[in-house]
């Protein structure tokens, strides 16, 4: 490639260029990624970053002298692929989530479920395995256009224009995850176009931002965007149904069977070394029980799968099963946390021998 014009990628992505906005130029222009890397070799400072104003070039390229008027703030590289976390125990559709993120094709997935049964951390996981960058955009009501598609920023005393979560992820070929989407007021309808694959018009650049190879959209919430008419999910909106209907595929996701979430429960245990097969058993029979009288109207709350780990955790720090129970379902109202108590101490007697010591000890 001969007499190589700078000039587009200047236009495109400003003076200092990263591996990943080389990674888009190529792909969009035909050009080799590694030929790209070459023909600018001269201009990179460190390793997966370019200055293109770099002193020796300026007159090369803008026909005028080489003056720098300020320093231009380096943007960094992030990794955006989410650890492996060795606790994960895969269930429920995560089979099915894997494949359409490995396809790589666009096709927007809508998860719901009850709190605490793994939706997020399913799709933080998937993405982990196949070493798919990951964007979370946690949603609010206060969620806006500024906050998913980009705005103006005062940099340097100087207001300039900054990606949003959304262009970062267009740009990247990145996995979008909106969490918590049925928080979210009629303002998410800023992306309608992208829920259609098409790209977005940042109408206050000028400039359309297509979608790299890779990307789509993953929406968790715990209702399916009609609100919450039990009062469990207070906040919970009712969405737009032109938006819920651009998700092709809806997952309900599950709490885990016994086995699956004693197995679950064992890894963790097993990774802070506090693994006591029988109080995991008798923990996965009590919101088992639990859960079940839910399902039936018999109470108004339920032991998650998330709150069972969390007393895991506890009676590795405290271990003490009763102790470690707790100070986990102190969250629920006294009635509620009395009565899941009670259940507990029919199914596990032993608990009964912890506070024969507590109050000893205390004597």
């Amino acid at each position: 490639m001969k007499n190589f014009e700078v000039s587009p990628l200047i236009d495109r992505f400003g003076q200092v260029v990263t591996a990943a906005d080389l990674h888009v130029y190529a792909t969009e222009s035909g050009i080799g990624y590694q030929t790209l890397a070459k023909e600018l070799k001269s201009f990179k400072i460190q390793r997966g970053l370019w200055h293109l104003t770099a002193v020796e070039k300026l007159e090369e390229v803008f026909n005028q002298p080489a003056v720098i008027s300020m320093p231009v703030p380096v943007r960094e590289e992030f990794n955006l692929i989410p650890t492996k976390d060795p606790t994960f125990f895969p269930f429920g559709n995560f089979p099915d989530v894997k494949k359409i993120l490995s396809s790589r094709q666009y096709y927007p997935i809508f998860i719901t479920g009850l709190s605490g049964n793994g939706k997020t951390f399913s799709v933080e996981q998937a993405c982990a395995q196949l070493k798919r960058e990951l964007i979370r955009v946690n949603i609010t009501i206060e969620t806006d256009e500024d906050d998913l598609i980009g705005g103006f920023r005062l940099v340097n005393g100087e207001t300039v224009w900054h990606n949003g979560p959304v262009i970062q992820a267009l740009e990247r070929g990145a996995i979008l995850l909106l969490d918590e989407v049925d928080l979210a007021s009629n303002k998410i309808l800023c992306l309608q176009s992208v829920l259609e694959g098409k790209g977005v018009f940042l109408k206050k650049i000028g400039k359309y931002v297509k979608p790299t190879a890779g990307f789509n959209i993953v929406a968790t919430a715990n209702t399916k965007g009609k609100g919450s008419e039990d009062g469990r999910f207070i906040g919970t909106n009712m969405l737009n149904e032109a938006f819920l209907e651009r998700f092709p595929v809806t997952f309900e996701q599950a709490y885990p069977n016994v086995k699956v979430e004693t197995s679950i429960l064992k890894k963790v245990a097993e990774s802070i070394n506090c693994y006591d097969a029988e109080f995991v058993d008798r923990l996965v029979a009590w919101a088992d029980i639990i859960r079940k009288t839910f399902y039936d109207g018999g109470v108004d709350e339920v032991i998650s799968t998330r709150r069972l780990v969390h007393i895991i955790r506890a009676f590795g720090i405290f271990g003490k099963r009763k102790k470690a129970i707790d100070v986990c379902v102190a969250r629920f109202d006294d009635e509620t946390k009395q009565s899941f108590l009670e259940l507990y101490s029919k199914i596990d007697a032993s608990i009964n021998e912890d506070v024969v010591e507590i109050i000893e000890t205390n004597v």
